[in-house]
């Protein structure tokens, strides 16, 4: 090309890089309408900047697109999803990539959750003022497309209703973080760090659980199987309805080194309603009561923002379980092993600490070195960056010399 058409070609450019950003197109310096920063386009930019017409903040984002994107990804429904610009905006759908958004930064990029995620992280700083766009039974996709977020995160599960919904507004959408393989996590924590550029952080706290679940390991591989005991775990606000196969309890409790007595069932939506003569004739040997996020009879005794007189409740609701009709004949009743665990702890994000608190439940003695509020709190200060508080499991299973 001749030093004219180049010229010629710059200059077209210049004026299209300055219309982009003057509508709000959807890639800054794109002037082709192809999402992708060329070469030709930086210059464009480079241009327009040195005669003081884009800002240093907009050449820079433009500089960035163009080194770093597109990236391009494979979600947890082997879907291929390419992304043309950094994600400022996110709406988090499902319960499960919450937490991860929040341990690599990301808090701050959310522009809307579920009115019952929102209460259930009211903790967290900040997150109060976020707009909501419905609950959990019920999302409203007016408000979401209103809000106008760079991408959508749902776990998988939602394909149709997402394509539906977002596809003919052209809101791209992820499914990341399903709710029972702790053995995907790492894989899907990476992929999101990816889109959140934040991979660093990421891998640092990988590397942080991995050693976790590897002094875990450690010590349950040394329990033989026919010493393993028999595990029983049921939902706090449904009795009788037990953790089944496809439950991320049910993996927690194999974890720390139990035998779900419902392991080998499988229904949906995961947990299954068991007759209370099956339980007995199963004759657990321990009890883990999952206590629900949001609309459970014990939300104000378990979690971070626990009542005062949480500890009552909770041994008032303790008491109610050990009288059960049928439970209460069971071994692990009649040996005071009915346990108290919140739901966040039974699954996913967290649940590798909660098979701690189970490990330790289960064997005292081979896990009197574990220290499962230890692990806790520092998930919580230097994860998630907020102070330590709550109650997340009861009996609590600190160290004996732990404050």
């Amino acid at each position: 090309m001749g030093w004219k058409n180049l010229a010629l070609a710059v200059a077209c450019a210049s004026l299209m890089v300055g219309f982009a950003f003057a509508q709000g197109t959807d890639v800054p310096g794109d002037s082709d309408g192809d999402r992708i920063v060329s070469a030709e386009e930086l210059a464009a930019a480079e241009k327009l900047a040195n005669e003081g017409k884009l800002s240093a903040d907009e050449l820079e984002e433009i500089r960035h697109i163009h080194e770093k994107y597109p990236i391009t990804i494979i979600d947890s429904s082997d879907r291929t999803v390419t992304i043309y610009k950094p994600v400022k905006a996110i709406i988090p759908l499902s319960w499960t990539p919450h937490e991860p958004i929040f341990l690599l930064g990301g808090l701050d990029k959310i522009v809307g959750l579920r009115t019952d995620l929102q209460k259930a992280y009211s903790w967290l700083p900040g997150i109060d003022s976020k707009p909501t766009i419905g609950g959990y039974k019920e999302i409203d996709y007016e408000k979401l497309i209103e809000l106008k977020p760079d991408l959508v995160i749902s776990s998988p599960g939602k394909v149709d209703t997402l394509k539906d919904k977002l596809g003919p507004v052209g809101i791209p959408y992820v499914h990341l973080f399903r709710t029972k393989d702790q053995d995907t996590f790492d894989k899907d924590l990476q992929i999101l760090a990816k889109i959140l550029e934040s991979e660093r952080r990421a891998d640092e706290f990988i590397a942080w659980r991995q050693n976790c679940l590897d002094l875990l390991k450690e010590k349950v591989d040394s329990i033989k199987t026919t010493d393993r005991i028999k595990v029983y775990c049921e939902s706090a606000d449904h009795a009788y309805y037990a953790a089944a196969n496809l439950t991320g309890a049910n993996e927690m409790i194999s974890l720390a080194g139990g035998n779900n007595i419902a392991g080998d069932l499988t229904g949906a939506p995961y947990f299954v309603d068991v007759e209370p003569e099956w339980v007995l004739k199963e004759d657990p040997n321990a009890i883990v009561i999952a206590v629900s996020v949001a609309g459970d009879p014990l939300e104000a005794a378990l979690g971070y923002q626990a009542e005062d007189d949480a500890t009552k409740n909770l041994e008032d609701h303790l008491s109610m379980i050990y009288n059960r009709s049928v439970l209460k004949e069971t071994d692990a009743a009649k040996q005071g092993r009915i346990y108290l665990l919140h739901a966040t702890y039974t699954d996913f994000g967290r649940g590798f600490i909660g098979a701690y608190y189970m490990a330790k439940w289960f064997y005292p003695e081979l896990f009197k070195d574990l220290d499962p509020e230890g692990i806790n709190r520092e998930y919580f200060e230097k994860w998630l960056g907020v102070p330590y508080n709550g109650i997340w499991a009861y009996p609590q299973a600190a160290m004996p010399n732990a404050a």
